[in-house]
Order: C-alpha cells, then structure tokens, then sequence
C-alpha cells in the first residue's frame, strides 16, 4: 500500500453498488494522495454497511447534502449508467472535479452538453476509463508515440468470457447489494445487444482510440447466435491506418482480450487480463531497429487505484490528465452510437455529426 501524501484530495464517492464497493472505495483508501471523506446512497442499509467497512469521515443519504459539504473537494460518479450525466452535472455546478464512470453518458447530445458545464466551471471532468492506466498500454502508447514511427493498422478485440463470473467470484469481495437501492427505469439489461455496446463496447473503443488516435468512420457488422452477440467493427483513423475491433460476449473459452499494431519501426502485441485479477497486459514491443523485443513488467496493476490518484494529481498538482477526459468520454459515446448505426442499417457511418444514442 503506497505511503500517504502530506496533501490529500478529499472525495465523495456517489453510490454503495458494485462498482463502489470493487473498485472505488478501496481506491480511495489505498491511494496515495486520495481520503475517502463521504460516502452517499439512498439506500440506508447499504450505507450503513459500507460506511462501517470502509471508515469515511462522512456519509450521506442525500446527494445534495454531499454536494453541499465545503469539505468534499471531489465526487466519484459510481451509479447506473442513466445517472452519470445528471449526477456529474450537479457536481460541477457544486463546485466538485468530477471522475465519471465509463460510458461517460447514453446519448451524444447529453455528454455534449456536460462537455458545455465543464468548460464553463473549468472544473476537472475525467471519465472511469481506468484501462489507460494499464503500465502494459501505457508502455504501448510511448512506444507509439516516441518510435514506431507510422501506424499501419490496429486490431483490437474484448471478449468476455462464459466463466467470468465463476473466475471473478472467487478474487472479488463479497458484494452486497440492498432491496432500496435506486434503479433506473427499466431494466439497463433488458436489451443486451445496447447493454454490452454500452458496458463492454466502451472499454474496447477507448483502448483504439488511446492506441490510434481519432476515428472518423465505423462499418460494422452484429452476429447473434445461441446467446452471444459478437460486433465486428472496421474502423477508419484521422492519421490513415486501418482498425479492426471485435466485440463478443461471450465467448466458450477464458477471456480473451489485447491487441495487435503494425508500424514503420516496430509493432505491439498485447494480452489484457480480467481486469479483476489486477495483473497488467502482457505487451511484447518488437524494436525493428535492433530486433529485439521488451516488456515492461508492469508490477502495479491496481488500475482503479491509479486512475484515481492520477485524477488527484492533476487537480493537487495541475499535472497532465493521464486519463480520458471530456472530449474523451464524448468521442466515445458518439463512436458507439455510430458502431449501433452502422450495424442496424449495414453502411459505413462517419462519426462527425452523429447523434442519438445506442439503439
């Protein structure tokens, strides 16, 4: 467990569900510049057992009383999907930085406008895209970056597995989860061809967009057998190289995640793990000039809990967001509701000006 900073970032984490209880509150007091001050759900049981778990100085049935506490410098977004938006709006408006679980929104046309209030309060927006801080991608974006040189092509590929949840089981805590707890309307799972675009899907373009630059065009093509639904997505980038991306769930082996690039001095594979063991990707850089290969071990493989200190450092110490930010999180949404696009009507969709969102 790192060592405590003198300057720590009080936070507030919104919401006691999974997510919270996995991943962000032991971020919050694991991190090396981060305090779990609050904690808030509406959902009295459920509050009552986190705050006696995980100690915050504070805990809230409301959210504006959270909001309102001057202590409370910034809020971890940790609700259902439906309730980003509106949450991390308030927040900003409050006067709180803001990390946002991923998919920063539902529709291009609400993260545009939480874009707006992010400009106008000049206050820290990051989106939960915690892959980026994998040290394998990191190592792979440098390498890019610094000495491949040109990108020919990328491929991409996040499969879940059948048996994730029989692996997960057994490395995560026990979640609890409480009758009163508040849900949006409808079922987010009722329709599981927009549920996993949004959930899954979110992760797979982040990592393309992180590795490769800036998409201008998805054709994508949806398969649905025996319960599985499986999105091949060729993709177009800004800076010419080819993409393709291959979303299924779930596929009858283990999880099978990571990537393959092709450049001018040198190419990238990489193997991602359940992000739930906490083992970093496995990324062999093939080096043209010397012909040999590296790989960085990656021994830190707390993503969550280095998403979070990132977004303390950039707010404590003004350093460059290593994570998505808002323009991040909007490109991602609009790349999704294109892929749904394309794959309902069996066209190329170029990503400028679309709108909507998953249907």
């Amino acid at each position: 467990m790192p060592l405590k900073e003198q300057r720590l970032l009080k936070v507030g984490v919104l919401g006691c569900g999974p997510i919270a209880q996995a991943a962000h509150f032991e971020s919050c007091v694991k991190g090396r510049n981060t305090e779990l001050y609050a904690i808030c759900d509406v959902a009295p049981d459920l509050l009552e057992r986190m705050a006696a778990t995980h100690g915050p100085r504070r805990a809230y049935s409301d959210y504006s009383a959270m909001l309102a506490d001057p202590e409370v410098e910034a809020v971890v977004i940790a609700t259902s999907d439906a309730f980003h938006v509106p949450a991390a709006e308030r927040a900003l408006q409050a006067g709180k930085h803001v990390l946002c679980e991923k998919p920063l929104g539902l529709t291009v046309e609400e993260v545009e406008g939480l874009r707006a209030t992010v400009e106008k309060t000049g206050l820290v927006l990051q989106v939960g895209h915690m892959k980026r801080f994998d040290a394998g991608l990191q190592a792979a974006r440098e390498f890019i970056e610094g000495e491949m040189g040109q990108m020919l092509a990328l491929k991409a590929w996040y499969c879940d597995s059948t048996h994730r949840y029989a692996m997960t089981d057994a490395v995560q805590p026990a979640l609890v989860t409480s009758r009163l707890a508040h849900r949006p309307e409808g079922d987010p799972k009722a329709d599981l061809r927009r549920y996993f675009l949004l959930t899954h899907g979110s992760h797979l373009v982040d990592t393309a967009r992180y590795l490769g630059g800036e998409l201008v065009e998805v054709e994508a093509r949806l398969s649905q057998r025996f319960g599985a639904y499986c999105w091949f997505v060729d993709v177009a980038y800004t800076n010419g190289a080819l993409g393709h991306l291959d979303l299924t769930v779930a596929i009858r082996m283990d999880w099978h995640e990571g990537f393959q690039i092709y450049g001018e001095h040198g190419s990238v594979m990489g193997k991602t793990f359940n992000p739930w063991f906490y083992k970093s990707s496995e990324v062999d850089i093939f080096h043209e000039a010397t012909a040999s290969t590296t790989r960085v071990l990656g021994a830190d493989g707390h993503f969550y809990r280095r998403q979070l200190e990132g977004f303390a450092d950039t707010i404590l110490h003004s350093a460059p967001m290593l994570g998505a930010g808002i323009e991040d999180g909007v490109a991602s949404v609009r790349a999704l509701v294109a892929i749904a696009e394309s794959a309902r009507t069996g066209r190329p969709v170029k990503l400028a000006g679309v709108q909507g969102g998953v249907l």
